[in-house]
């Protein structure tokens, strides 16, 4: 089975590609850059060196958090848009067993810890349990066993389910230099730090249990697949704080109960399948498809916001940063909210919020018939400066260029 691994979740960006029980390549780098700038580029090396035909991958492992929210975002949407292109299976893989995974055979206890922050780690628990050997073979292997879930917890928390256990612990991952001193004093069994060679997330290590997971049958499509967060974001924790929002579920019930609230906010992946829908159902042959969202999304030269009315995804919009210019690709929104100030709130945070990646100047075009865009673009301080004679089709229309300037 030749598996393509996957890994954002953490500081470190890395790739693999496995081949049954060979390691074909793996790629990883844990310096100061962004996931969106590294992970193509790495795809791409990996793709040229090894010959690889991504078409002949199997399936995609990809970790599926916990972990950084803009890491996650980013390998997720990857993941997604190769897996639906290629229309093949993905391994979500929890991002703390895959960490676990690099002691393969250490009957330790085994705690990866990830820093969380505000004094939380993303942690479990894990050891590996020798297995029988068949007939008179002195092969020894081993299976890892999961005595605590991933889970994001305080460090006082998971120091005092390791003492409870009462045997000898081996730490590892960015949040033990984190918590270094404090774990020193709460830790009261022998413990013991994994080398650098072993204590950051490594796809090989997440190829390598993906074998394991896929022969159990733990494989879904990229249409089934969402990362897995374990708490809020940073912005709904701020939210939270604030008493605006004081988890996800109860933003949910106060959109339920406040229907004629539009919140605009980043798309993210799990976003996509009804952004492309509503682009379908009211732009035809002119809307993106999934797989382009999902290619969009993982590109750090743009922003793409989605609008939602009682947690329905109502609007969409995006642009793209070509050279200072903004291109702005989409915006569709839903015809029941129309005339609600939707597109409006929208493209102004998107114009907002592009000056944020460089963005100077923006253009678009519309549809020469389309009175209503026509005024919501004018409003925001769009001016017409040419047609493009024929340019849409079904029907046939010309374009009109409009140019904001700075």
């Amino acid at each position: 089975m030749k598996i393509l691994a996957i890994d954002t979740s953490g500081l470190v960006g890395a790739v693999a590609v496995s081949d049954g029980d060979i390691l074909l390549s793996q790629f990883s780098i844990q310096y100061k850059t962004t996931h969106s700038e590294i992970l193509m580029p790495m795809l791409d090396d990996i793709r040229e060196k090894v010959h690889l035909d991504l078409k002949s991958i199997d399936a995609i492992a990809v970790a599926m958090g916990p972990g950084s929210f803009t890491g996650l975002r980013i390998g997720s949407a990857t993941a997604k848009g190769l897996a639906l292109a290629l229309d093949k299976p993905i391994i979500p893989i929890p991002t703390v067993d895959g960490i676990a995974y690099n002691l393969y055979g250490v009957e330790k206890i085994i705690c990866p810890m990830m820093d969380a922050r505000r004094g939380q780690v993303y942690t479990g628990l894990y050891t590996f349990v020798p297995c029988k050997g068949e007939g008179e073979s002195c092969e020894q292997t081993f299976e890892m066993q999961v005595i605590n879930e991933q889970m994001a917890t305080s460090v006082e928390d998971i120091a005092e389910k390791i003492n409870a256990i009462g045997k000898p612990v081996v730490l590892l991952g960015d949040g033990v230099p984190v918590y270094r001193d404090k774990l020193d004093k709460l830790i009261k069994v022998p413990y013991s730090l994994a080398p650098f060679h072993q204590n950051r997330q490594n796809a090989a290590a997440l190829a390598a249990l993906a074998i394991q997971y896929a022969n159990e049958g733990r494989m879904i499509s990229g249409d089934d697949f969402a990362p897995e967060y374990l708490r809020l974001s940073q912005a709904e924790r701020e939210a939270s704080e604030k008493g605006t929002n004081s988890s996800a579920s109860e933003k949910k019930s106060k959109e339920r109960g406040n229907p004629g609230i539009i919140r605009v906010s980043e798309m993210t992946a799990e976003d996509v399948s009804d952004a492309a829908a509503l682009e379908a159902l009211y732009l035809g042959k002119e809307a993106w498809s999934e797989k382009q969202l999902l290619e969009a999304l993982s590109l750090d030269d743009t922003i793409y916001l989605v609008a939602k009315k009682a947690g329905r995804v109502v609007g969409l919009c995006g642009v793209r940063n070509v050279s200072g210019d903004g291109e702005v690709t989409n915006v569709s929104v839903s015809g029941d909210c129309r005339r609600e100030g939707v597109g409006y709130k929208m493209v102004k945070q998107l114009l907002e919020r592009g000056k944020g990646i460089g963005i100077e100047n923006y253009t678009l075009e519309v549809r020469a018939g389309n009175a209503a865009a026509i005024r919501l673009y004018e409003k925001l301080g769009f001016v017409s400066e040419g047609v493009r004679p024929g340019f849409y089709d079904e029907p046939k229309e010309d374009a009109v260029i409009y140019w904001k300037r700075n």
